[in-house]
């Protein structure tokens, strides 16, 4: 992590507005699979595997990775009989059955908003639906959550793909989606298969989560006003990118950045106000980190702008939940 005390003042001098977008940084299912891994660690010692990236930001799994968490791709890469997470995007019943004929001993960190996409999946096909996924191909999410009924499942990403779908898909339809995906995009996807579907039946509620929601509509708050903005979160993170995208469709540049160092000074030329935000897997401490990296450049003056207050918390699993409490910066004590 960059030390930002040690920037040199070697910008324009020209004072800033930093609009800071709220809510921003982490959601309740990101800091449940991250103190799941914390506690794994605590508890049973290192090393504790995680499948994939137990959410997508690079500064988090080096964190983790530094405690003695080890990221694998697959889980041949684990040793039988080893504590294995499985991160917040899900996985498919074909890993969990692996996992079981393995004897792995699994915490399960999926996002619980994420596991009722997948229990609606395997609820509408267990009543013969054909279920259309509105999401983005080879993101870890959807492999999960394709994997729960792949005979009865096909995805879309945009309007023409639900346009071209068959209208011999066979009986009932059904849409669920992605739940990092941009709200305004997913409708017109969904629109388009309205459309297509006439009686497509849809999910007893938003599959987009309120986190990413949340986070788009904080970023329109700000945008108009914005000369750039600069998001916080990695490039394998989906509600970051969208982020990224949704101030592009609104005409203000926008640029995405793991951390402060990443700022370009260049970025800055003629700019006046920076709108802030991150990506629901951003730690918090790097929006101020960037405050104080955008400090080098000259004066700012920071305003907050809150549209929504969070409040959601989920349970830990059953398997970590014990004395172990989180101290006022985040930590496991």
């Amino acid at each position: 992590m960059a030390d930002v005390s040690s920037y040199e003042h070697t910008g324009d001098g020209v004072e800033r507005r930093v609009l800071l977008a709220g809510p921003r940084s982490f959601c309740a299912g990101v800091e449940r699979a991250i103190e799941i891994v914390e506690r794994a660690l605590e508890q049973r010692g290192a090393p504790v595997y995680v499948r994939k990236q137990i959410v997508h930001n690079v500064t988090v799994v080096d964190d983790l990775a530094g405690r003695g968490a080890v990221f694998v791709e697959e889980l041949d890469e684990v040793p039988d009989r080893a504590t294995v997470v499985f991160s917040a995007h899900g996985v498919s019943p074909a890993v969990r059955q692996e996992a079981d004929r393995r004897g792995l001993d699994v915490i399960d960190g999926t996002c619980p908003l994420v596991a009722k996409v997948h229990a609606e999946a395997r609820r509408f096909a267990a009543r013969g639906d054909t279920v259309v996924l509105v999401g983005h191909a080879g993101h870890e999410e959807v492999e999960g959550t394709l994997g729960e009924a792949p005979e009865s499942m096909v995805l879309v990403s945009t309007p023409d793909e639900a346009r071209e779908l068959s209208t011999a898909v066979g009986g009932q339809v059904s849409y669920l989606t992605q739940t990092t995906l941009a709200v305004d995009e997913t409708a017109e996807v969904v629109g388009a298969l309205k459309e297509k579907f006439p009686l497509l039946q849809e999910p007893p509620s938003d599959d987009i989560c309120y986190a990413t929601t949340n986070r788009q509509a904080a970023l329109k708050a700000i945008v108009a006003e914005s000369d750039l903005v600069l998001v916080i979160g990695s490039e394998n993170s989906s509600n970051s990118v969208r982020l990224v995208e949704l101030a592009h469709r609104e005409g203000t540049r926008a640029e995405l950045i793991d951390r402060a160092g990443d700022i370009r000074p260049e970025w800055l030329a003629g700019v006046r106000t920076v709108g802030l935000t991150a990506g629901a897997s951003a730690p918090p401490a790097l929006v101020t980190e960037v405050v104080t990296r955008l400090g080098a450049f000259g004066p700012v003056r920071v305003e907050e702008r809150e549209i929504a207050r969070e409040t959601v918390r989920f349970d830990l699993p059953s398997p970590v939940r014990g004395d172990t409490r989180r101290t006022a910066d985040g930590r496991s004590s």
